[in-house]
Protein backbone atom coordinates (compact mmCIF):
# COMPACT_ATOMS: atom_id res chain seq x y z
CA UNK A 1 0.00 0.00 0.00
CA UNK A 2 2.76 2.23 0.85
CA UNK A 3 4.73 1.45 -2.10
CA UNK A 4 1.24 1.91 -4.36
CA UNK A 5 0.81 5.64 -2.70
CA UNK A 6 4.52 6.94 -3.00
CA UNK A 7 3.88 5.75 -6.74
CA UNK A 8 0.79 7.53 -7.37
CA UNK A 9 2.21 10.81 -5.32
CA UNK A 10 5.24 10.69 -7.78
CA UNK A 11 3.13 10.16 -10.82
CA UNK A 12 0.92 13.24 -9.62
CA UNK A 13 4.19 15.53 -9.27
CA UNK A 14 5.60 14.59 -12.77
CA UNK A 15 2.87 15.35 -14.57
CA UNK A 16 1.90 18.52 -12.54
CA UNK A 17 5.74 19.42 -13.68
CA UNK A 18 5.13 18.46 -17.07
CA UNK A 19 2.28 20.56 -17.63
CA UNK A 20 3.95 23.26 -16.08
CA UNK A 21 1.71 24.04 -13.15
CA UNK A 22 -0.51 22.32 -10.15
CA UNK A 23 -3.64 20.19 -10.75
CA UNK A 24 -7.05 22.67 -9.48
CA UNK A 25 -9.04 20.84 -7.23
CA UNK A 26 -12.42 21.77 -5.95
CA UNK A 27 -13.24 19.99 -2.71
CA UNK A 28 -17.18 20.36 -2.15
CA UNK A 29 -18.51 19.07 1.58
CA UNK A 30 -20.59 20.13 3.66
CA UNK A 31 -18.85 18.94 6.39
CA UNK A 32 -15.37 21.35 7.23
CA UNK A 33 -13.51 18.68 8.95
CA UNK A 34 -14.29 16.16 5.47
CA UNK A 35 -12.99 18.98 3.27
CA UNK A 36 -10.13 19.73 5.36
CA UNK A 37 -9.20 15.69 5.31
CA UNK A 38 -9.43 15.92 1.69
CA UNK A 39 -7.21 19.12 1.47
CA UNK A 40 -4.75 17.18 3.68
CA UNK A 41 -4.62 14.26 1.33
CA UNK A 42 -3.60 16.27 -1.14
CA UNK A 43 -1.06 18.13 0.60
CA UNK A 44 1.27 15.07 0.51
CA UNK A 45 2.93 16.68 -3.09
CA UNK A 46 3.01 20.08 -4.51
CA UNK A 47 1.13 18.71 -7.74
CA UNK A 48 -2.25 20.69 -6.25
CA UNK A 49 -4.13 23.76 -5.71
CA UNK A 50 -6.63 23.43 -3.78
CA UNK A 51 -10.29 25.17 -3.56
CA UNK A 52 -12.98 23.99 -1.26
CA UNK A 53 -16.74 24.97 -0.92
CA UNK A 54 -19.57 24.37 1.60
CA UNK A 55 -22.82 23.89 -0.88
CA UNK A 56 -23.23 23.28 -3.78
CA UNK A 57 -24.26 26.89 -4.33
CA UNK A 58 -20.93 27.95 -3.35
CA UNK A 59 -18.94 25.37 -5.78
CA UNK A 60 -21.64 26.55 -8.89
CA UNK A 61 -19.86 30.28 -8.26
CA UNK A 62 -16.43 28.70 -7.98
CA UNK A 63 -16.55 26.59 -11.34
CA UNK A 64 -18.78 30.03 -13.11
CA UNK A 65 -15.05 31.77 -11.87
CA UNK A 66 -12.05 28.65 -12.37
CA UNK A 67 -11.11 25.84 -14.28
CA UNK A 68 -11.05 22.68 -12.59
CA UNK A 69 -9.09 19.74 -13.54
CA UNK A 70 -11.03 17.52 -10.96
CA UNK A 71 -14.10 18.32 -8.22
CA UNK A 72 -15.07 15.91 -5.56
CA UNK A 73 -18.67 16.69 -4.97
CA UNK A 74 -20.33 15.01 -1.41
CA UNK A 75 -23.74 13.88 -2.63
CA UNK A 76 -25.53 14.22 0.43
CA UNK A 77 -25.94 18.22 1.42
CA UNK A 78 -28.53 20.32 3.04
CA UNK A 79 -30.31 22.57 0.55
CA UNK A 80 -28.61 21.62 -2.45
CA UNK A 81 -27.59 17.87 -3.28
CA UNK A 82 -24.90 16.64 -4.72
CA UNK A 83 -26.19 15.50 -8.07
CA UNK A 84 -28.42 18.98 -8.04
CA UNK A 85 -24.86 20.35 -7.93
CA UNK A 86 -23.04 17.77 -10.29
CA UNK A 87 -25.76 19.00 -13.00
CA UNK A 88 -25.10 22.74 -13.07
CA UNK A 89 -21.57 22.13 -12.52
CA UNK A 90 -21.80 19.96 -16.24
CA UNK A 91 -23.68 22.56 -17.94
CA UNK A 92 -20.99 24.92 -16.74
CA UNK A 93 -18.25 23.23 -17.10
CA UNK A 94 -18.81 19.60 -19.42
CA UNK A 95 -15.42 18.02 -19.26
CA UNK A 96 -14.35 18.35 -16.26
CA UNK A 97 -14.36 15.24 -14.02
CA UNK A 98 -16.20 14.89 -11.15
CA UNK A 99 -16.14 12.61 -8.38
CA UNK A 100 -18.86 12.14 -6.40
CA UNK A 101 -17.89 11.17 -2.83
CA UNK A 102 -21.01 9.57 -0.11
CA UNK A 103 -21.68 8.07 2.87
CA UNK A 104 -24.93 6.60 2.56
CA UNK A 105 -26.65 6.77 -0.95
CA UNK A 106 -29.05 4.56 -2.48
CA UNK A 107 -28.17 2.38 -5.53
CA UNK A 108 -30.44 4.61 -7.51
CA UNK A 109 -28.76 7.92 -6.35
CA UNK A 110 -25.40 6.80 -7.45
CA UNK A 111 -26.67 5.20 -10.79
CA UNK A 112 -28.19 8.66 -11.31
CA UNK A 113 -24.95 10.39 -10.80
CA UNK A 114 -23.37 8.17 -13.11
CA UNK A 115 -26.06 9.07 -16.22
CA UNK A 116 -25.42 12.41 -14.81
CA UNK A 117 -21.48 12.99 -15.76
CA UNK A 118 -19.84 11.58 -12.59
CA UNK A 119 -16.66 10.20 -13.17
CA UNK A 120 -15.90 7.86 -10.22
CA UNK A 121 -18.01 7.41 -7.24
CA UNK A 122 -16.32 6.70 -4.04
CA UNK A 123 -17.87 5.93 -0.45
CA UNK A 124 -16.64 7.26 2.97
CA UNK A 125 -14.86 6.77 4.69
CA UNK A 126 -12.46 7.06 2.30
CA UNK A 127 -8.60 5.53 2.91
CA UNK A 128 -5.77 7.98 1.63
CA UNK A 129 -4.65 5.61 -0.63
CA UNK A 130 -7.62 4.93 -2.13
CA UNK A 131 -8.50 8.65 -2.53
CA UNK A 132 -5.15 9.39 -4.20
CA UNK A 133 -5.46 6.19 -6.20
CA UNK A 134 -8.75 7.49 -7.93
CA UNK A 135 -7.38 11.02 -8.36
CA UNK A 136 -4.45 9.57 -10.15
CA UNK A 137 -6.74 7.59 -12.03
CA UNK A 138 -8.39 10.43 -13.18
CA UNK A 139 -5.63 13.16 -13.78
CA UNK A 140 -2.61 11.19 -15.28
Amino acid sequence: MIKTLTNDLEKLASSAKERGRPFRVLIVDDEEWVRDVFKDFCGLTRAFEIDMASSGAEAIALVEENTYDLITVDLIMPEMSGLDALQEIKKRSPRVPVMIITGNATDRLVIQAGVQGASRVMYKPILLEEFISEITAILV
